[in-house]
Parts: C-alpha cells; sequence; structure tokens
C-alpha cells in the first residue's frame, strides 16, 4: 500500500509548481511595457498548451523512460504515456519496494518543472520576438534540450550528469535555471537589443504585478524544492526550510546593494532579490545546512545585481526581464556552492562538499556538470534557433513598426488597458 502521506504531499507540490507559471506571467508582465504586457504574459502562459503537449506526446519517455542505462536519453517506450494506465494498475496490485507514491503522478510533477523551464526563457525576448517564432522554439526545445538534459541529470546511475560525472542537482540548478536563463542569452543575441537600448530606461509598468507574481513564485517553489525529496520526510522539510531562509536572504542582501548603488531600495529590486535566492538555492536545496543557505542568499544578489546593472551593459546583449542575470548566473552559482557545502551524509553519490571533506572532487564534478550543460544547451539553441529563423524565412523579430506600435496589438490584436489614452511608458 503506498504511504498516503507521502502521495498527498507530492500531489499538492504537483498543484504548487503549476502555480508558478501564471506566477511567472505576472511577474515578467509587471516588469514589461505598457503595450507589450499581454504578449509578455501570453508567452509564459502559452507553454501549457505548446510544452503540456510535447512532454505527453514524446518529453517523458525521452527524459524517464527506457532502462535507465543510456547517458543522454530515456527511451522510447513511453510515447505518449503509452503503458501507463496498465502499469499504474499492476503497481497498485503489489506495491514495489520503497515505492511511496503513484509512479504516475511523477509525470505530472515532472511536466510542471518542464512548463516553467520554458516559461523562464520567454523573459529574456520580451518586446521584440514574432509569437509564432517564439511559440514554434520552445515548442522544439523542449523535446531537443529539456528532455534530454532533464535525463542526464536525473535519469539514474547510467544518465551521464548525475550518474557518471556525479554531478548533483536537487531540484534543477542546471536543468531549469543554467538551460533556461543561457537559452534566454542565445535568443537576446539572435535578435539583437530592443529599440532604444542602450540609450533610455525601460521602466516596470506594473509593480503590483511584479509583487504578485513574486510572491505566486515564492509559494510554488515550496513545492518545487520540497517536491524534490519525493517524500513527505526529513530531507523534505530541510528542503523547505532552506528555501524560505535563501530567499530572506537574498531580498535582505538584494535591498543593501540597491541602497548602496542608488540611495534607495525598491520593490521591484526585492522581488528579484527573493527570486535570486530561490535560484541559487535549487540545486542545493536538500543538500546543505540552513545557516549554508543563508550564506547562498546574500551572495547571490550581489552577484546577480552585478550581471543585470553592469555586465549586461558592458556586454551588450539584451536580456529583456534578466532571464540570464538571475536564473543563468544564479543557476550556476549555486551548481558550485554546492560542491563546496553538500553535507556528506545527505550527498546522493556520498560525496561531500570541500568545506567538510577538504576533498575537491565533488566541487570538480559541479563544475564539469556545469560545463557539460552549458556546451550541450548553446550548440542546440543555436541549431534551434537557425532552424527556426529558417521556418519564418530569416526573421525571428517583429517589424519595427510592429515594436512601435506594441505586441499586444500587432501580434494579438488585444490591449491590457483599452480605457487608457496616455503615452506608453
Amino acid at each position: 500500500m503506498y504511504d498516503t502521506g507521502s502521495t498527498a504531499f507530492m500531489l499538492i507540490c504537483t498543484m504548487l509548481v503549476l502555480l508558478m507559471t501564471p506566477g511567472l506571467a505576472f511577474f515578467y508582465g509587471g516588469l514589461s511595457r505598457r503595450k507589450n504586457v499581454i504578449n509578455t504574459m501570453f508567452m509564459s502562459l502559452m507553454v501549457i498548451g505548446i510544452v503540456g503537449l510535447t512532454w505527453v506526446l514524446i518529453g517523458w519517455s525521452l527524459a524517464y523512460g527506457g532502462d535507465g542505462s543510456s547517458p543522454i536519453i530515456g527511451g522510447f517506450d513511453q510515447i505518449g504515456l503509452s503503458g501507463t494506465v496498465s502499469g499504474m494498475l499492476s503497481e497498485a496490485a503489489s506495491v514495489p519496494d520503497g515505492v511511496t507514491y503513484p509512479s504516475v503522478l511523477d509525470i505530472a510533477f515532472q511536466m510542471a518543472f518542464a512548463l516553467i523551464t520554458a516559461g523562464i526563457v520567454t523573459g529574456a525576448v520580451a518586446g521584440r520576438m514574432r509569437f509564432g517564432a517564439i511559440a514554434l522554439f520552445i515548442g522544439i526545445w523542449s523535446v531537443v534540450v529539456y528532455a534530454p538534459l532533464a535525463h542526464m541529470v536525473w535519469g539514474g546511475d547510467g544518465s551521464l550528469i548525475g550518474g557518471i560525472i556525479g554531478a548533483l542537482d536537487f531540484a534543477g540548478g542546471d536543468v531549469v535555471h543554467i538551460s533556461s536563463g543561457l537559452t534566454g542569452l542565445v535568443l537576446c543575441l539572435f535578435l539583437g537589443g530592443r529599440k532604444g537600448f542602450g540609450l533610455k530606461t525601460y521602466r516596470p509598468h506594473n509593480v503590483p504585478f511584479v509583487a504578485l507574481g513574486a510572491g505566486l513564485l515564492w509559494f510554488g517553489w515550496f513545492g518545487f524544492n520540497g517536491g524534490s525529496a519525493f517524500a513527505a520526510d526529513d530531507v523534505a522539510a530541510l528542503a523547505i526550510l532552506n528555501t524560505v531562509v535563501s530567499s530572506a536572504a537574498g531580498m535582505a542582501s538584494w535591498m543593501i546593494v540597491e541602497r548602496i548603488a542608488t540611495g534607495k531600495p525598491t520593490l521591484v529590486g526585492a522581488c528579484t532579490g527573493l527570486v535570486a535566492g530561490l535560484v541559487v538555492v535549487t540545486p542545493s536545496a536538500g543538500f546543505v545546512e540552513p545557516w549554508v543557505a543563508v550564506v547562498m542568499g546574500l551572495i547571490v544578489s550581489p552577484v546577480c545585481y552585478f550581471a543585470i546593472s553592469y555586465l549586461k551593459a558592458r556586454l551588450g546583449y539584451d536580456d529583456a526581464l534578466d532571464a540570464f542575470g538571475c536564473h543563468g548566473i544564479g543557476g550556476i552559482l549555486g551548481g558550485i556552492l554546492t560542491g563546496i557545502f553538500c553535507v556528506p551524509e545527505l550527498s546522493w553519490t556520498g560525496l561531500g562538499g570541500l568545506i567538510y571533506t577538504g576533498d575537491p572532487a565533488l566541487l570538480i564534478d559541479q563544475v564539469l556538470g556545469i560545463v557539460v550543460t552549458v556546451a550541450l544547451v548553446l550548440v542546440c539553441d543555436v541549431v534551434i534557433a537557425l532552424v527556426v529563423k529558417a521556418v519564418f524565412h530569416g526573421r525571428l523579430r517583429v517589424t519595427d513598426g510592429e515594436e512601435a506600435l506594441g505586441l499586444d496589438v500587432s501580434q494579438h490584436g488585444e490591449s491590457a488597458y483599452p480605457a487608457y489614452t496616455g503615452l506608453d511608458a
């Protein structure tokens, strides 16, 4: 018989992670310009319709099908979720040892991860990418990049990153944050900057939306990290506690940095720091002590603030809503810090962090895992972008006239504020 407590816990965690995608839509929508808010929110939400289908049709099978021996992909034995019901019935008839909840629940839980990861990508291209182009890109990307990467990290002993290399990723530092942030950066480079980028300041059009979205993300993240323990146990409790304290430290640290840099802390900055704190602890939420989670949150905000406020301007890439600056940079930092602070007894591989063992083996594994992730994502992203660009006759971004008019009207024929007659901010 299944453990009813863990089953209920995983059901709740799945619903919490699913809530993160609408939360991201509000977060990104508030950060966007008034004339682009519908398009920005729609890009975040459309992944439900696209990735939800690709996951059912082939993504789950590529990520978690097969016998776990392949280093790159799972298999093709569960395409279209074939055999799901028969497998569920046979499993329920005699629950295998160590199985505490129905394995069919994993399909929905991991789908929620695929949805939010794809949604993060869209923030980087806000205000200038053709809707059809980003939709096609995300559909291909979810199959070619996300699903194989999920297998390489979480696919078992034979998987490349999590098994052969031995890198740890508790809830998605590589799979979710580095992959989405880096993909956003690649698309930025393909698209070029928005009109006026570097010459004028783009201000969030609705700060309360940003706060609402950050709150929903914060709430959903407890299912994101807590559920990655796959049981209602002490590791899940530790992951949730670490999620709380790292996000708190990230917010506090961002407010301090912003106060020093600009003279005034802002609500948008505080919300960004909250998210950065969540990102950095994701790879290690179930592996580190709470004081380490605090340190991680305190460190990540200055690093991400530098990437967003200075590095972006210096290098000239237009990451519109800072998907790379927050998720890419934060995910890389979190993965490296895992190799330093992981408690040996909590490690999936038995290797502990540098400060506990004095052995750099885990840190080396973490860095190598990140390097492999970055290489895979970069190569695949470029190829997919070129394919999508060819499909759309060489043009990924909207015309200058459509960009000036706003993507809400030009791409969707809608207006978020039809009674508003003032100038756009």
